[in-house]
């Protein structure tokens, strides 16, 4: 992230997922010092707890029909022409909070549909 000052709150909506498993770790890291103690990171990502990687659609969003395929590898119509749409991790509730396990807190959180949050305090 460079060198910027220190931030009361990151958030982080649906971009944590498009990393590798090896920059996963990094970007947190980041995320914890970028921010003031007692700061906070938000982040959401897709929940793949109960995901199958079939085509038939979990839930209809504004840009049409989401399956499993689309939560797990990526939404395949924006895909087309464009690779750095591809998911390239993925998480549970588990494995989202191991991932911030630096932080002095972390609750996570599954919101429908197919959402996970998680909001760990620095």
């Amino acid at each position: 992230m460079g060198e910027v000052g220190e931030f009361d709150v990151v958030y982080c909506c649906h971009a944590l997922e498009h990393c590798y498993p090896h920059q996963v770790g990094v970007a947190v890291s980041e995320f914890r010092r970028v921010l003031k103690p007692g700061g906070y990171a938000m982040v959401f990502v897709p929940d793949l707890q109960d995901v199958a990687p079939t085509d038939a659609p979990l839930f209809n969003a504004p840009c049409g029909p989401i399956a499993g395929l689309d939560l797990i590898y990526g939404y395949r119509a924006a895909l087309e022409g464009n690779p750095f749409m591809a998911h390239h991790t993925g998480f549970t509730e588990e494995t989202l909070a191991k991932v911030f396990s630096g932080f002095s807190r972390v609750e996570t959180k599954r919101l429908f549909p197919f959402n996970l949050m998680a909001v760990a305090i620095k």
